[in-house]
């Protein structure tokens, strides 16, 4: 493969050339030792005054990549922050000011051997004695203030961008911190964490559209989950009571702000308790983490959230009714009255839509969801859109289920969850007449999943939270991308 240099990249090449033509191949340092970074070396020496550093003589070696440079002063970055490097040309011994002069250029990584000083402006730098050069970059970085902006480049180059932006770098130091914050949540609670296939032979466990792969040595096509839930539930039949995973799901479908085909969920099983315990857990799981950010109140889509207030909670057809004066369980009880209300208020559906419960979702989507803009747990799904939740003991014709929407946005999706198998074989049954009507999404019939409820299985309450969704929320990112370190991007044209 012939590859072609802008001239930028010839004269770095060319340096690296001359550096290891003079013995001094920076590729082949394996190690350097440090003693500070940009922020332990502030805190050492920014008390004193410039006086006082002037006579100090405390060895600082320190390493980075250098993000300008301005005559006789170097801004070196690590994962830290910025510090500040002086070259004294007439200290400095002349085998380290050729590199300095004739080596050296942005984005190069570099080991400092120097003593700490004060500038005339008070900022604690490091007065160079020995310089080392760590890794050539044979790429310039991006110019500063037109570079690496847009967020198809930023994805694309996820390494460049962590390089140029620090607040992309919080970012993800966040999502960690909001992971490991969840998964000692869950803990605490008494959840032991589980890791479940990822390589499945049968589809289930949410709607969605699977990418198939095919296994050789079975010599049959397996799934990439779409869900951990119908294999985290066969640990509630087996014995466990508190279940959870955090793991990465793949769905075969569109890419927009808000949707990646892959992401991170967690996912959770308790047994013996219903929807509502959930209701006040996750909650308090949101709250938890707004805590540990330090946030009692956030701004996101120009919504001020505040965490110290109680959720929202309302009934899916109370809010419908509420929005559009349309009484689903008074006025519409068949699909033809649901059909015909549909029409007068321009909802469309698909073929495999064409019941009373997939239109109720439908005028949810159309007239309530743009409503949830403050936290606010949506109950009361149709039986139809909720193939593997417990139904409603007054009303068979919804399910124990909720849903969180923040920002137009749901956050979690929560069942009491059906474990009578006779019920699920049959709500199985109906997912496959939907796949034979063009439902690409619907569950296939897991055979083994029913035999297991067959065991028996606890009454249980299971959740699904979606962690790429939470972490845009609580760093204010509104691109799925750009909270993503590798998201999945379309070719450059």
């Amino acid at each position: 493969m012939e590859r072609k240099f802008t001239e930028q990249e010839e004269i770095r090449r060319k340096k690296l050339g001359e550096l290891i033509n003079s013995g001094a191949d920076p590729y082949q340092v394996l190690r350097f030792d440090r003693n500070y970074n940009s922020a332990t070396f502030k805190q050492a020496f920014e008390k004193y005054t410039k006086d006082e550093l002037h006579s100090n003589t405390s060895k600082v070696t320190i390493a980075g990549r250098i993000m300008a440079i301005r005559q006789t002063f170097v801004v070196i970055k690590d994962f830290f922050g910025r510090v500040q490097l002086y070259i004294d040309r007439k200290s400095v011994e002349s085998k380290y000011l050729e590199i300095f002069n004739n080596s050296l250029d942005i984005g190069d990584i570099v080991g400092i051997e120097g003593t700490p000083m004060k500038t005339n402006t008070g900022e604690v730098t490091v007065r160079v004695k020995t310089i080392t050069l760590l890794s050539k970059a044979l790429k310039p970085l991006p110019e500063k203030f037109h570079g690496l902006v847009d967020e198809e480049g930023r994805g694309r180059h996820r390494y460049v961008d962590l390089i140029m932006n620090d607040e992309s770098m919080n970012t993800f130091i966040l999502r960690s911190k909001i992971v490991t914050t969840l998964r000692k949540f869950m803990e605490q609670e008494g959840f032991i964490e589980m890791e479940t296939p990822v390589l499945q032979p049968i589809m289930g466990g949410a709607a969605a559209r699977p990418f198939i792969t095919k296994h050789n040595v079975l010599d049959r096509n397996f799934y990439l989950r779409v869900a951990t839930e119908l294999h985290l539930k066969r640990l509630i039949v087996g014995g466990f009571e508190k279940v959870f995973e955090i793991g990465r799901i793949f769905r075969n479908e569109g890419m927009d702000t808000t949707h990646n085909p892959e992401f991170t969920t967690m996912e959770a099983y308790w047994a013996y308790v219903t929807m509502y315990d959930w209701m006040e857990l996750t909650e308090k799981l949101f709250k938890v983490i707004a805590q540990e950010l330090k946030l009692t109140s956030i701004k996101y889509k120009d919504v001020e959230i505040d965490f110290s207030k109680s959720f929202k909670r309302i009934n899916m057809v109370d809010f419908i009714k509420q929005e559009t004066g349309v009484d689903f369980d008074k006025d519409i009880k068949t699909t033809e009255d649901a059909i015909k209300i549909a029409g007068e208020h321009h909802v469309k559906f698909e073929e495999h839509q064409r019941s009373r419960g997939h239109i109720i979702n439908l005028f949810f989507e159309h007239f309530c969801e743009k409503k949830c803009s403050t936290p606010t747990f949506i109950y009361g799904h149709p039986v139809e859109i909720s193939p593997l939740a417990k139904k409603n003991s007054k009303d068979p014709r919804y399910t124990e289920r909720f849903e969180l929407f923040i920002c137009q946005k749901e956050y979690a999706n929560s069942f009491s969850e059906l474990n009578d198998p006779i019920d699920q074989f049959e709500r199985f049954n109906s997912q496959m007449k939907e796949k034979s009507k063009g439902n690409i999404e619907a569950n296939e019939m897991d055979i083994d999943f029913v035999e297991a409820l067959e065991y028996g299985m606890p009454p249980c309450g299971g959740i699904g939270i979606g962690i790429d969704r939470l972490v845009m929320l609580f760093t204010n990112n509104e691109s799925i991308r750009n909270v993503l370190l590798f998201p999945h991007m379309r070719d450059e044209k």
